[in-house]
């Protein structure tokens, strides 16, 4: 499992480590780890062109004890220093020693345009706020030129502990983070902007739990619901399915479809859709007598193609099993009935639907998706599966990390994709996977269903739903 921690447990750990070991030892450590990627990515270092920019503190001192490694190799480096006054001495005078040169900001894009490869040490992981005015022309000499770019912990002018980006950022093809990874790696917009990410260990003990985890293989293959030889269809849970309209039947049929593979052995699907249902999946258990009277279920899903059809919605919200709430059925659940719920809820907004919510723009539940989900969460007493990018899965209660999802791919905005992660989501929820662990394995076998039905080229969802066995045997083949 990959996780990531806030800038404030990450600097106590440092702290805790610094205690122990010599003076500038742990500096050491990030600065050689930093060098040997910037050496790996460079392929042929003597002769190379580096431009180091250095802004003051710690960040700026691993850019410069890194590039005084890299001018020991053959490389010809400079430092162009942002505020001089205040840069780490110790790390200007190993670069100096080494034959690094150095310099100000005048000429610096310059210097960049020709260089084969940009350090971007101008910002820590306490940076807020969007570049600096003096530092906006260098990122922006950095992005056009041909040079790779290396950040140092994180791209400068992005939010370590949220992933925002409040201005002006560097754009990173690789950022080299130490110890640990921090949020706004694996969120975007922020993770956006640090392209590839190569986790350097430092030796920090940190504590449980997480500010954020990402989930692997491994550990969805450990949550993945598996019968067992004296399992029953019914044993292994039943899902029902309350969805579609007169106006949107194919909501129905793609919710069947991502449910009929989430590991439960039966699907009983609620609603005027029956006769398209049964046509493309007969093994369906369909009733158009309403949830009420369907039959047993272990888990509903609610909403995706609804319409305006507010009744079942309400039947759904007020059972006593598990429910995912999706699409219209956001829009029309009643949001005192929500959250008076004691059975788990889970609801699947996509940004937009996560703004009417929360009563804001859409801007700013994309422009701040970590705080979006939890407050989500926190006011509807839900778990929360934010859709996007990067999918965000909160808990309502605190003290657990938040899930981070980004196996998926921009083929996967395609009308009907969300309508197969809530039937996926809704059946791993009846074959009795918690609300949080649900959530989570479904959208990394969705987002990995993604990858394996486009490869780079468009897919429907329909194809998504026929990739998820795909998916699912890549997971446990490979854990």
């Amino acid at each position: 499992m990959r996780t990531a921690y806030s800038v404030e447990t990450v600097r106590a750990a440092e702290r805790e480590l610094m205690a122990r070991l010599p003076e500038g030892a742990l500096m050491q450590r990030a600065a050689a780890g930093l060098a040997a990627a910037c050496a790996e990515l460079l392929g042929r270092v003597y002769g190379s062109r580096v431009v180091l920019l250095v802004g003051s503190g710690d960040n700026g001192g691993d850019a410069l004890y890194a590039g005084a490694r890299l001018a020991r190799r053959g490389a010809g480096v400079t430092a162009v220093l942002l505020s001089p006054e205040r840069v780490h001495a110790a790390g200007l005078a190993a670069l100096r020693r080494a034959g690094g040169r150095v310099t100000g900001t005048d000429g610096a894009e310059e210097l960049i345009g020709r260089a084969d490869l940009v350090v971007d040490g101008i910002v820590g992981i306490g940076g807020k706020g969007g570049l600096r005015p003096e530092a906006v022309p260098l990122a922006e000499a950095a992005a056009r030129a041909r040079a790779a770019v290396v950040a140092v912990d994180l791209p400068s002018g992005v939010d370590a502990d949220t992933g925002e980006v409040r201005g002006a950022a560097v754009r990173a093809d690789l950022t080299v983070t130490f110890g640990t990874h921090k949020p706004g790696l694996l969120v975007d917009p922020a993770r956006e902007h640090a392209g590839s990410v190569r986790l350097v260990d430092i030796g920090l003990t940190l504590p449980e739990p997480a500010a954020l985890e990402a989930l692997q293989h491994a550990d969805v293959a450990r949550l993945l619901p598996s019968p067992s030889a004296e399992s029953d269809k019914y044993r292994r849970g039943v899902v029902g399915i309350a969805a579609g309209s007169a106006r949107y039947p194919g909501a129905a049929v793609l919710a069947v479809s991502g449910a009929l593979r989430g590991g439960v052995g039966a699907v009983r699907y609620v609603g005027p859709a029956g006769g398209a249902v049964l046509a493309r999946f007969p093994e369906t258990l369909v009733s158009d007598r309403g949830p009420r009277k369907a039959g047993r279920v272990q888990a509903w899903v609610v909403g995706p193609g609804a319409g305006d059809d507010a009744h079942t919605v309400a039947e759904v919200v007020g059972t006593d099993v598990p429910v995912l709430i999706d699409a219209d059925g956001l829009r029309l659940a009643d949001r005192e009935a929500v959250r008076a719920r004691t059975a788990p809820t889970l609801m699947t907004p996509h940004a937009g639907e996560a703004a009417a919510l929360l009563g804001v723009a859409r801007e700013e539940v994309e422009g701040a998706r970590l705080a979006a989900v939890r407050e989500l969460a926190g006011r509807y007493r839900a778990t929360v599966l934010l859709k996007g990018s990067t999918t965000l899965v909160a808990d309502p209660a605190g003290g657990t990390a938040v899930r981070v999802n980004a196996t998926g791919t921009p083929w996967l905005a395609t009308a009907g994709s969300g309508d197969v992660l809530s039937g996926l989501t809704g059946s791993l929820l009846a074959a009795g996977l918690s609300a949080r662990d649900a959530g989570s394995v479904g959208a990394y076998l969705h987002g990995l269903a993604g990858r394996l039905a486009s490869r780079g080229t468009p897919a429907a969802a329909t194809d998504v739903a026929s990739s998820l066995p795909d998916a699912w045997r890549d997971v446990t083949a490979t854990a």
